[in-house]
């Protein structure tokens, strides 16, 4: 009870710490905008994707359930600031494995409401011609 109330007081001074990993890491939060982008490619945030990008959120990222809120606010005040395209460009000279993790990450939120529009089509087509993978490698690996 005691190690909650400080981890009350330390989050109200120093802010979230899922906030704060996010903000403190631009592939990261360049990443989740990616996700939060697709979640609303298809213009309705359903309930399976916001429980996808949750879970990618904590077992990914490391994100604990209880930011995930937080963070999502965060990527609302600062995804503004970020096209798409900068947010790609960040994973660019990242090593292939890392560019295929985003885009199996954004193919499991496009599938999370067991549809694809056509605008979720095209926003992982463009994301992985910019990323330069190959979508026969994102199938292989959501396969295994």
């Amino acid at each position: 009870m005691a190690f909650a109330f400080l981890d009350h007081i330390r989050n109200m001074f120093e802010g979230d710490p899922g906030v704060r990993k996010v903000a403190d890491d631009p592939v990261l939060s360049a990443e989740l905008l990616m996700l939060f982008r697709m979640i609303l490619a298809d213009g309705s945030v359903s309930d399976s994707e916001m429980e996808t990008f949750r879970r990618i959120c904590r077992d990914a990222f490391g994100i604990p359930e209880s930011s995930v809120d937080a963070v999502i606010e965060y990527l609302n005040e600062a995804g503004y600031e970020t096209t798409g395209a900068q947010a790609i460009a960040l994973f660019r000279d990242l090593p292939v494995e890392r560019r295929r993790v985003l885009a199996g990450h954004m193919v499991e939120i496009a599938k999370a409401d067991a549809s694809l529009a056509a605008n979720e089509i095209r926003l992982l087509k463009r994301t992985l011609e910019v990323l330069d993978v190959d979508p026969a490698d994102v199938v292989k690996a959501a396969r295994s």
